[in-house]
This record gives C-alpha cells, sequence and structure tokens, in this order.
C-alpha cells in the first residue's frame, strides 16, 4: 500500500542514491534549503557578516540589469581616471551584456583607458592548462576581444595591458598585480556566481585540499582546474545551447588569493530562463546567507565592499512549479 509523505525530497532521498557523494563534502544541504527558505521580500536584509559597504541592487529587467552593472563599471573607470589612478580590474566573461553598456558609457563621456589593466579571471583549459587560441569562438579571450576591448575602438585598454589565463600568463597575475597595487591602483574584482557557488572557475570541492581557511585563502590560481559536473551542465545550458559535449571539463582560473584581495567588487547574477525557469536563484540567496565558508566560494563577497546586481526575480519564491 503506498502512502504520502510530506518530505520526499533531495535530503530524505538522497541515501543510496545516484547523487549521494555527488556534492562537495562540505556542503551542509539542509542549511542552503534554508538559506532558500527566506521570504522574497527578506533579500535585502543585512547580514551581521557583510562588509559596511557592500549593496546588493535588485534590478526589475535584464535589461535594466546590463545596463545598471554597465554603468557600474564604467563609471569605475572613470572615477579611476579622474584621481589619476591606475585600475587593476579582473574581468569575467559571463554576464557579457554589461559589456556593450560599458562601452556605451565610456564612449558617451570619452574616457581613455589607458589607466587599466584588465585580468581575465578563467579560461577553457586541457589538464596541462593548455588553452583554446585566441580565435576560437570559445575562446574567454575571443569573447573579451569582441565585446569589450574591440568596441571601445581608439579608448581601449592597450594590449600590453590585457591579461588572459593562459599557462604561461595565469601565474604571473598575482605578481602583477601587486605591483600594481604597490603603485597605487585599486584592484576591482567583477564576477558573476556559479550554479555551485563558485568565483571564477575556483570550485567549492577544492576546499577539502586545505586544512584551513587560510590556506585556502592564500591560493592565487590554478591551471586546469577539475570542473564540477554542475558547472559543466551550467554552461552546457548558458553558452553551448545544450551541447554538453562541448563544454570542457577543466579550466585554468584565478583563486581566493586574488579575488578577495579586492579593494571593491561588482557582481551580476541575471540566471533567469523565462516561463518561470532560472537556475541562479539558489547561488543567490546561499551567497547572502550561508555565512563566510571555502566549501562556498561565493560566500565571501558580501564581506567586500562593493555592489551585487541581480533580478529581483532571482529571490524567489522558490518553489514547486510546474511550467
Amino acid at each position: 500500500m503506498s502512502r504520502e509523505v510530506n518530505s520526499i525530497d533531495l535530503i530524505n532521498t538522497i541515501e543510496g542514491s545516484l547523487l549521494e557523494g555527488f556534492f562537495p563534502a562540505g556542503w551542509d544541504l539542509a542549511r542552503i534549503d534554508a538559506c532558500c527558505s527566506n521570504p522574497p521580500e527578506t533579500v535585502l536584509d543585512r547580514q551581521a557578516w557583510w562588509n559596511k559597504g557592500f549593496e546588493p541592487i535588485p534590478c526589475e529587467t535584464l535589461a535594466d540589469f546590463d545596463t545598471m552593472l554597465g554603468h557600474e563599471i564604467a563609471l569605475q573607470i572613470k572615477l579611476a581616471r579622474d584621481a589619476g589612478r591606475k585600475l587593476a580590474l579582473i574581468l569575467p566573461v559571463g554576464p557579457m551584456g554589461m559589456y556593450r553598456w560599458a562601452v556605451y558609457f565610456l564612449k558617451e563621456w570619452g574616457v581613455k583607458c589607458d589607466h587599466v589593466y584588465g585580468f581575465n579571471m578563467d579560461e577553457w583549459s586541457d589538464a596541462e592548462g593548455n588553452t583554446l587560441p585566441s580565435d576560437n569562438p570559445g575562446a574567454f579571450r575571443f569573447a573579451m576581444e569582441g565585446a569589450f576591448y574591440g568596441p571601445l575602438g581608439e579608448l581601449t585598454v592597450p594590449e600590453n595591458q590585457r591579461h588572459f589565463a593562459t599557462r604561461e600568463l595565469l601565474p604571473t597575475y598575482a605578481e602583477r598585480i601587486a605591483a600594481l597595487k604597490a603603485e597605487g591602483a585599486q584592484l576591482q574584482v567583477i564576477f558573476g556566481i556559479g550554479r555551485v557557488f563558485h568565483i571564477a572557475f575556483w570550485e567549492p570541492h577544492f576546499a577539502a585540499e586545505f586544512s584551513t581557511d587560510e590556506e585556502w585563502k592564500q591560493q592565487t590560481h590554478r591551471l586546469g582546474a577539475k570542473l564540477h559536473p554542475l558547472t559543466v551542465e551550467q554552461n552546457a545550458v548558458t553558452s553551448f545551447k545544450s551541447r554538453t559535449t562541448l563544454v570542457p571539463a577543466r579550466a585554468n582560473t584565478i583563486g581566493p588569493g586574488l579575488f578577495l584581495q579586492a579593494d571593491r567588487i561588482i557582481g551580476g547574477a541575471d540566471g533567469i530562463f523565462g516561463r518561470g525557469m532560472q537556475w541562479q536563484g539558489i547561488s543567490l540567496w546561499v551567497t547572502f546567507r550561508y555565512g563566510p565558508t571555502r566549501w562556498i566560494p561565493s560566500s565571501y563577497m558580501p564581506t567586500l565592499p562593493g555592489r551585487l546586481f541581480f533580478l529581483k526575480d532571482l529571490a524567489g519564491p522558490l518553489e514547486a512549479e510546474c511550467n
């Protein structure tokens, strides 16, 4: 005889399933679920561990999100130039829509970017850290040149100040950024939040390799990093039109030794598909509510000053819905 059970969910059915042992060992699934159970109207409630300069910014539409995030990037570039200060930017490929607007505002204001030093945070790779050619449409360098550096035209960042996460260049990021900061430059980190709460491709399961948070925080980069299966599927859906076989299983990436050095952060979360479907609500809530832990890299970002722009629908409610 069958019976109804109110607690038929992942937490209560994972034992003995194909998902047992699939998630990073340090994840507290009940705590993650509790983060996602908060009412949407409480998403901006400040938490004790947030930096006093951290500001979450809800956006009504994707167009608003792209424009506001692009304006923030352009504004920080302008402010640095007005102050006569160099600016080191750690840059993502995803989200991307904001670059069009950053270019628009910089051109409108006539801001030359020869004081900017760009460091792309990650790149697809093989196990040895070898990357795709720069003219391959799947390469992050190709995306950045097409979306940001190229459209800026004569105002653009000089080529020798653009850095990409190749096997040769990525290991030099820490030294280069330290030298810029010694000259008075500010470091700003622009980022999205991954399905498994990563920043860049710094995955949560890396936490198991370190005995303390302090040791974890010292890691500046990794070549040929093993990606979590959910990261591969996130990118299959968002970047490869569902074709999982095109998504590399490894990537070169910066680590917390760089992204936690940020003088200021500019974050973005826009993971909504339409018809009520989304992938990033859990990422947003856990980032805001879990509290800092190396098992959830994005949980550290609210401890830094800056802004995180997000589509307001990501706040939920995160409940079952048939579409």
